[in-house]
C-alpha cells in the first residue's frame, strides 16, 4: 500500500507583498515534499492565502479598492513569487473560494451541533493586525507585547466557542503526543499556556462584513482563525471540485503542519479544539519554525528592513538561496540572512565539495574509460567498502533527520558523504592506476566513486533539486531508475555500459559583499613632505621593476589542492599535493598553515609557480610554490578559481 504524506505552510496574509519570512517556510515545505515524493509516496503539498477579516478590509480602503480586488493583486504576487522560487505545491488556496466556504459553513455547523457555540458579547482588547484578542496582561502601551502590534476597544455581540471545555482534552493529546508540537520548547510554551487557564473564544464579529456570514445569522462574519485554520480541511475534504471522497482518508489528519512561531497558539490551542469538538482527526504534528533576522536585526515594516522576496530570487540561483536557508539554522531556530554567509556556504561546499567531486571524477572517467560505464565491481578492497558503508549509513543517516524535521543535519551528512568520497579518490588516485596500466583496478575505483556521487546527487535533489538533476542526467541519461530514495538501499545503481556526460559547471563562485565602509581618512600631511616620499616611491618603483620577458619566464598555473597535512615539527608549514594538470599531482610545502586548516583547503583552485628549482624544507622535497597575499591582520589570503577554468591552465 502507498504511504501518503500530506504537508501545509501557513495561508500567507494579502495585507501586503511577500517576503522572506514567506518564502523560507514555503521552500521548507517543498524540500519536505520533494524527499517524500523520493520515497515513492504519494504526496499533497498545500500553500495559500488568506484573505478575510478586517485588516484587509481596512487596507483596501486605504487604497481605495475593494477587499476582493486588494486580495486579488496580492494573492497573484505570492503565486509569481512561488512560480518563481519552482515550488512543487500541489495546491494554491484561497479563503474566497467556494469549496472553502462551504467547508467553514460545515465545519462551524459540526461546532454548532456539539453544543460549542453559543452566543454572547465581546467586550476587551483586539488588535486588526493579529487578529487576535488580548488579555490586560498582555498590552502594554497601547500594543499587544508578543507583537507591538496595535489594539483597540472592541464591544459587540459575538459568538463564542467554549474552547474552555477543551483544556483537559488539550493537556492529555499533548502528553499522550510528546512530538505532537515542535520543537520541543514550543511543545513546553503551549502547554503552560493552556495549564494557566483557556477562556472561551471569541469567533465572530459585527463591525466589518468581509468574510464568511456565520450560518444562520449573516449579521454575524466568522472570525479569520475559524476561517483560516479550516483550510487545511478545505483542500482535502469533501468539498473540493474533484470531489474526491478517498483524498480525506489517504490524506487527513495532516503530517505536518509548517508554521512561523508567531501563529503557534492559533494552531496549537484553537485548531485542535476545533477538531475535537468537530469529531475530526487532529493534525499529527505542528512545527514551528523561528524568524529570519536582517544582519541580525528583527525584520519589521517600521524599521524598513524586510527582505524582499523577489529580490533574493534575483540575486542568488535558486539551488544556492534554497541550500543557505536549509543548511544555515536548525528548523526551530530563528536565523540571521547574511549575504557573507550565502557566499561561504556557497563556495566552500557546494563549489569546491560537491562541484570539485562532480568535475574531477567524471574528467577522470571520461579520460581514462571513455565515459563509459564499468561492470558493477564485487568489492574487495578495504576502501571501496568503507565508501560503500558510508554511502548507505548516510542514506539511513539523512531519512533520520527528515523524520525529525532536521534539515541542516541532513545537509551535514550528504557534505560529509561528498567529502568522503574526495578523499576516496585522493586515496586510491586513478591517475597513478591509470599511469601504471592497471585498468581492472581502475574501473573498479572509478565505478565506486561515481556511484558515491549518485547517493550524494539523490539526497541532494530534494534540496537542489536543478544541481542534483544535471549531475544525475550525467551519470544516468534516459535510463529509468537511480534517481530515488529506494535506489539508495543496495549498492550499484548505475546503468553499466551507459557513456556518461560532464556537466556543465554546477556552483558559480560567489565574491564576497563590500565589506563596511570604513572610517574617513586621516588628514593628509603637508605637500612638501608628501612630494618627497612620492619620488623616493617611484625611484624604489623603478628599481624593482623587471622586463615583460622576465615576467613571461615564470609559469604560472591554476592547480588544484587534493591532499593538505601539518609537517611534523613546523607550525608554520602544510605539505599538500596538488594537480598541476599533469600525469602526477606534485608536493609543494606552504608557509600557510597558520591561515588556513589542512581541510579548508582540499579542493581548490589556487595559483601556482610551476617552473621554480625544486627545494627542501623539512626534508620534504617541494616542486612548486602557492601564490598567497598577506592581509593587513597578517593572515594569508589566496587567489582561487572556480570550476570553469580547467586545471593547469596557464595564467598570463
Amino acid at each position: 500500500m502507498t504511504d501518503h504524506f500530506y504537508i501545509t505552510t501557513p495561508i500567507y496574509y494579502v495585507n501586503g507583498a511577500p517576503h522572506i519570512g514567506h518564502a523560507y517556510t514555503t521552500i521548507v515545505a517543498d524540500a519536505l515534499a520533494r524527499y517524500h515524493r523520493l520515497k515513492a509516496e504519494e504526496v499533497f503539498f498545500l500553500t495559500g492565502t488568506d484573505e478575510h477579516g478586517l485588516k484587509v478590509q481596512r487596507a483596501a480602503e486605504e487604497k481605495g479598492c475593494t477587499p476582493l480586488e486588494l486580495a486579488d493583486t496580492n494573492s497573484a504576487e505570492f503565486r509569481r513569487l512561488f512560480e518563481k522560487l519552482e515550488l512543487t505545491h500541489d495546491r494554491f488556496i484561497r479563503t474566497t473560494e467556494a469549496d472553502h466556504r462551504r467547508t467553514v459553513e460545515w465545519m462551524v455547523k459540526k461546532l454548532l451541533k456539539a453544543g460549542d457555540i453559543y452566543l454572547g458579547e465581546y467586550e476587551g482588547w483586539y488588535s486588526a493586525s493579529d487578529e487576535a484578542y488580548y488579555d490586560e496582561s498582555e498590552i502594554e502601551d497601547g500594543v499587544a507585547i508578543e507583537s507591538g502590534s496595535p489594539v483597540e476597544w472592541v464591544q459587540e455581540k459575538s459568538y463564542f466557542f467554549k474552547l474552555s471545555k477543551y483544556t483537559e482534552p488539550l493537556l492529555k493529546w499533548y502528553a499522550d503526543n510528546p512530538t505532537c508540537i515542535a520543537p520541543s520548547a514550543r511543545h513546553n510554551e503551549v502547554r503552560s499556556f493552556v495549564e494557566s487557564g483557556l477562556r472561551d473564544l471569541s469567533i465572530s464579529r459585527t463591525t466589518f462584513d468581509w468574510g464568511i456570514p456565520m450560518p444562520d445569522d449573516p449579521k454575524h462574519v466568522l472570525y479569520v482563525w475559524v476561517d483560516a485554520l479550516t483550510n487545511y480541511y478545505t483542500a482535502v475534504g469533501p468539498f473540493t471540485d474533484s470531489h474526491d471522497p478517498s483524498r480525506v482518508k489517504d490524506f487527513w489528519p495532516a503530517d505536518v503542519h509548517l508554521i512561523g512561531k508567531d501563529i503557534l497558539r492559533f494552531h496549537a490551542v484553537y485548531w485542535p479544539a476545533f477538531l475535537m469538538s468537530a469529531g475530526l482527526p487532529l493534525p499529527k504534528q505542528i512545527f514551528a519554525h523561528g524568524w529570519w533576522l536582517n544582519e541580525g536585526v528583527k525584520m519589521s515594516k517600521s524599521k524598513g528592513n524586510f527582505i524582499d522576496a523577489f529580490d533574493l530570487v534575483e540575486d542568488y540561483e535558486l539551488d544556492v538561496l534554497r541550500y543557505y536557508v536549509l543548511r544555515e539554522i536548525p528548523l526551530g531556530n530563528d536565523g540571521n540572512f547574511s549575504q557573507a554567509r550565502v557566499v561561504e556556504r556557497n563556495n566552500a561546499e557546494l563549489a569546491d565539495n560537491v562541484g570539485n567531486l562532480v568535475n574531477r571524477a567524471l574528467t577522470m572517467h571520461g579520460r581514462y574509460l571513455d565515459g563509459e560505464i564499468p561492470a558493477t565491481p564485487e568489492l574487495s578492497a578495504d576502501d571501496d567498502i568503507a565508501l560503500r558503508k558510508t554511502a548507505l549509513e548516510t542514506a539511513k543517516a539523512v531519512d533520520d533527520a527528515i523524520s525529525d524535521l532536521e534539515i541542516h543535519r541532513a545537509l551535514e551528512q550528504i557534505m560529509a558523504l561528498s567529502r568522503e568520497t574526495n578523499q576516496y579518490i585522493q586515496t586510491v588516485q586513478p591517475w597513478a592506476l591509470h599511469k601504471e596500466g592497471d585498468s581492472e583496478r581502475l574501473a573498479e575505483t572509478l565505478y565506486c566513486a561515481l556511484e558515491a556521487i549518485r547517493f550524494v546527487a539523490v539526497l541532494l535533489s530534494p534540496f537542489v533539486p536543478d544541481a542534483s538533476g544535471r549531475i544525475l542526467d550525467g551519470l544516468l541519461g534516459d535510463t529509468d531508475g537511480g534517481r530515488d530514495l529506494v535506489s539508495l538501499k543496495t549498492w550499484g545503481g548505475l546503468p553499466v555500459g551507459h557513456t556518461t556526460k560532464k556537466p556543465d559547471v554546477l556552483f558559480d563562485k560567489l565574491e564576497a559583499p563590500p565589506e563596511p565602509a570604513e572610517e574617513a581618512p586621516k588628514a593628509e600631511k603637508p605637500k612638501k613632505e608628501k612630494k618627497a616620499k612620492n619620488e623616493k616611491k617611484e625611484k624604489k618603483k623603478q628599481a624593482s621593476q623587471v622586463t615583460f620577458d622576465q615576467v613571461m619566464s615564470v609559469e604560472l598555473t591554476v592547480a588544484q589542492i587534493l591532499t593538505a597535512e601539518a609537517v611534523e615539527g613546523a607550525d608554520r608549514l602544510l605539505k599538500l599535493t596538488a594537480d598541476v594538470g599533469e600525469d602526477a599531482p606534485r608536493t609543494v610545502v606552504a608557509g600557510i598553515a597558520k591561515s588556513f586548516s589542512p581541510e579548508e583547503l582540499v579542493g581548490l583552485r589556487v595559483a601556482m609557480v610551476t617552473n621554480l628549482k625544486p627545494a627542501k624544507l623539512f626534508g620534504i622535497e617541494s616542486q612548486a610554490m602557492i601564490l598567497a597575499a598577506k592581509k593587513p591582520d597578517g593572515t594569508m589570503a589566496l587567489s582561487r578559481f572556480g570550476e570553469d577554468v580547467p586545471v593547469g591552465t596557464r595564467i598570463s
